[in-house]
């Protein structure tokens, strides 16, 4: 290599020769790696992202209000379902179990007559449970004389007893209610007399009247509307005398009838509506003369509207076609789906004190 070509390597060694690749730097290098990392527009150097807004106050507000609605449900049910637009009839939820005495009476229903269909439109019944499910029976405990398997058994049989008394479709037609007068205590003879009389007269008075325990119907004046009686109402017991252990039920039936002799898809419907209050005792056999299986009847009332208001007959008498015609008492006004007041006015084994009294809602 001649001395020209010698300095004139080292010249372009310096300073590069023309048309060289040059390295890219690092912030370069840099660059080249987010753009291929990340779509879209990329971010110049120096622009200005601002943070996102923090939103736990939303979340917090939001937690607040669904507590609040829970516990409005909870609380005011009947009053939140009107809120909404439910119309409290037969496609509105169940209702709990009656588990405490109500405060107040079930909120207002819509004005809708009842059909064959659906018999218990328009009324709070729709909502209550079918026959004996809506019989609420308290866990047992040994109370009095019993041990806890003792007090279930008694409790059970008290809710038979209702049952056959007043839900038993052969008791309902008129038939004898064998199987309720069965889980009496033969020796108590008051009660023994009052059934004698009661189921025997062709004219009871308002002390032997029968539907003060039974529900029946006369056939050849009403017919129940399908098979469903609705009902509301539990069981309460604690120790009685001489360590007995005293059931108290305190029970609402709604029974839809129909003139018997209408068959119509049009027939009218009509409800009877019974509040019974049962006292029972299941007496300790070491004290009380008893059979076992049986019990004793403390006290006993009932409180009912469309079931007649002449003199005792011993059977429902619900109106036909004429209960838009009958005066309005206002002074007499009662609500028979309002279990928040005492049943009855009287020493508890008399006839009702309102059944004359004008129902203000079916």
């Amino acid at each position: 290599m001649s001395e020209e070509e010698w300095e004139r390597f080292l010249r372009e060694s310096v300073a590069g020769a023309a048309g060289a690749p040059v390295e890219p730097s690092a912030r370069a290098r840099e660059v080249e790696r987010r753009l291929r990392e990340r779509a879209g527009q990329p971010e110049g150097w120096r622009t200005y992202s601002p943070a996102r807004p923090h939103r736990k106050k939303g979340w917090y507000v939001v937690g607040l209000v669904t507590a609040l609605a829970l516990l409005a449900v909870g609380l005011f049910p009947q009053q939140v379902v009107g809120w909404f637009g439910g119309d409290g009839g037969q496609d509105g939820a169940p209702l709990a179990a009656e588990s405490e005495n109500p405060r107040e009476a079930p909120g207002a229903e819509p004005d809708l007559r009842p059909t064959l269909a659906e018999p218990f439109r328009g009324s709070p019944a729709a909502r209550w449970a079918d026959g004996a499910a809506g019989i609420t029976v308290p866990p047992a405990k040994a109370t009095g004389w019993m041990d806890a398997a003792q007090v279930e058994r008694a409790l059970r049989q008290s809710r038979d007893f209702l049952v056959d008394a007043g839900l038993d479709s052969r008791v309902l037609r008129g038939e004898r209610p064998t199987k309720a007068i069965a889980l009496l205590n033969p020796h108590q003879a008051d009660v023994q007399e009052y059934l004698r009389t009661a189921l025997s007269s062709t004219a009871p008075t308002s002390e032997t009247d029968p539907l003060l325990l039974f529900s029946r119907f006369r056939p050849e004046q009403a017919r129940l509307v399908g098979d469903v009686v609705k009902t509301r109402g539990r069981l309460t017991y604690q120790e009685g005398k001489r360590g007995a252990v005293e059931v108290t039920a305190d029970v609402t039936f709604v029974y839809p009838v129909t003139p018997a002799g209408d068959g119509g898809r049009d027939a009218e419907v009509v409800r009877t509506i019974a509040r019974r209050k049962v006292v029972m005792s299941w007496d300790n056999p070491a004290k009380v003369i008893t059979e076992p299986g049986t019990m004793s009847l403390v006290s006993y009332a009932l409180d009912m509207t469309n079931g007649g208001c002449s003199a005792p007959t011993g059977y429902f008498v619900p109106s036909f076609g004429t209960a838009a015609k009958q005066p309005t008492d206002k002074a007499h006004q009662v609500d028979p789906y309002d279990r928040s007041k005492p049943i009855g006015a009287g020493n508890g084994t008399t006839a009702p004190s309102n059944d004359c009294a004008t129902a203000t809602r079916s």
